[in-house]
């Protein structure tokens, strides 16, 4: 069940008393989906805001927090279509109160498009948005870290997983089912040991991104974007290299499939570089509205 199903209802007076010109609350209602996080569309006499509640654990310290809004904000100002937060009287963006950390953002009002909704023209704009992302990032952004080896293990390395794996438990009697699965595991072991002479080096450079640049993260309004939200993953990711394990599109195949074969620009925009997608879209929010 999504958080936001069942929330508390936020500390409204302690977080608007930190702010000098958004009015007095009128309604709270939270968005209806968000594994991650909380977020709520707050109406008030000034207008319509997101308020963001971060809750996950590994982005939800201030200093991470106050990262990626500082990002948000000098990506705004360079251009693109993001939403950043509202500092309060006295310049911060990050509210803790009750131990939980807030962040009031301006409401959005937009719709979330899948690939069958966007043409050949749009996939194409797509994809230039993306790779200014990644050009942008690259100049609001300090140095990222070296580029690792991000690579899929090749044939030589699984009989080490297969030493460390724990015990099976006592398994039920093999169905057709489970002859398959065996089939093609080992089909794709034969596929690995044919192909290894293709691995490519390990990634020489990082870059940053977005991190969970997905269909339920963008907001349209009519046919252009209006903003990229939810930056808890800003991250950095292998380079210009990274071109092992399955594309971006595998994350968005199961519910209308953005069409990222036709987003040919993206890589020669981007020098390569792709960004790393959650494969879990289900956790992202599918308002119709907000930002952060």
């Amino acid at each position: 069940m999504p958080r936001s199903s069942v929330p508390l209802a936020p500390p409204l007076r302690p977080l608007l008393r930190r702010y000098t010109d958004v009015g007095e609350p009128l309604s709270c209602v939270p968005v209806t989906e968000g594994l991650l996080n909380r977020g709520y569309r707050l109406s008030t006499t000034r207008g319509a805001y997101f308020l963001k509640q971060h809750l996950d654990a590994p982005t939800s310290d201030r200093a991470t927090i106050t990262r990626q809004h500082r990002a948000t904000q000098r990506l705004a100002a360079l251009g693109l279509p993001v939403a950043p937060p509202l500092p309060d009287s006295r310049g911060r963006t990050v509210a803790l109160v009750g131990g939980h950390c807030y962040a009031l953002h301006p409401w959005v009002d937009g719709r979330h498009r899948d690939g069958a909704q966007l043409s050949t023209g749009c996939s194409r704009r797509l994809g230039t948005l993306l790779g200014r992302v990644h050009t942008c990032l690259e100049q609001v952004m300090e140095s990222p870290p070296p580029g690792g080896d991000h690579r899929a293990p090749t044939r030589g390395h699984l009989p080490g997983h297969r030493r460390t794996a724990p015990p099976r438990p006592r398994a039920p009697p093999r169905d057709n089912f489970d002859a398959l699965a065996e089939h093609r595991l080992r089909e794709r072991r034969r596929l690995l040991a044919q192909h290894a002479h293709h691995r490519p080096p390990p990634a020489s450079a990082a870059g940053w991104v977005h991190g969970d640049f997905h269909p339920l993260n963008l907001l349209y309004r009519g046919a252009e974007p209006a903003a990229i939200v939810d930056w808890d993953r800003l991250g950095s990711a292998p380079g210009p290299r990274r071109r092992s394990g399955p594309p971006p599109s595998s994350s968005y195949g199961r519910r209308g499939s953005w069409p990222w074969r036709r987003c040919g620009p993206t890589r020669a925009r981007t020098g390569g570089r792709r960004a790393r997608t959650a494969p879990s879209w289900r956790r992202r929010r599918t308002g119709c509205g907000g930002s952060g």
